[in-house]
């Protein structure tokens, strides 16, 4: 497991930018942090790496946002409002979990049984220096 420390938003935007820069067709990142520790703020940097050049919010009330703009799509999922992982079966889940854009769902653990066996799990806490994130790949990507 990797650990690092953000001291800002800013820094967080830009460690979510650089990642972006490695990402492939099909990579999927599953985001769990409390509220308001920064998985959107992350995903904006990922956004912006991707070169997309639109707005990107949380999609807490749509679930989806699709960002097509980039050098890859970008899957944005906000699970949060889910009671349980199947009603991602109504949303066609499998199109962007195994698509060939980039998937990011934040509360990822709210649908871990249907998290694909690849993916870069990551934790954002919020801690007296500002933000760890503490990464966990999962597979052999």
């Amino acid at each position: 497991m990797i650990k690092i420390i953000t001291k800002t938003p800013q820094e967080l935007e830009y460690l979510g930018r650089r990642l972006a820069q490695f990402l492939q067709p099909g990579d999927f990142l599953a985001l769990d942090g409390d509220l308001g520790a920064g998985k959107t703020v992350f995903t904006q940097g990922v956004a912006a790496g991707l070169g997309i050049t639109e707005p990107v919010n949380s999609p807490t009330f749509t679930i989806i946002h699709e960002y097509q703009s980039g050098r890859l799509p970008l899957y944005h999922m906000d699970v949060y409002r889910l009671k349980q992982p199947e009603e991602l079966y109504d949303l066609g889940y499998e199109e962007y979990f195994y698509g060939q854009g980039v998937t990011v769902v934040e509360w990822a653990q709210m649908v871990a049984p249907l998290l694909p066996d690849e993916y870069l799990g990551m934790e954002i806490a919020v801690v007296p220096e500002g933000r760890e994130l503490r990464f966990a790949p999962f597979g052999s990507r």
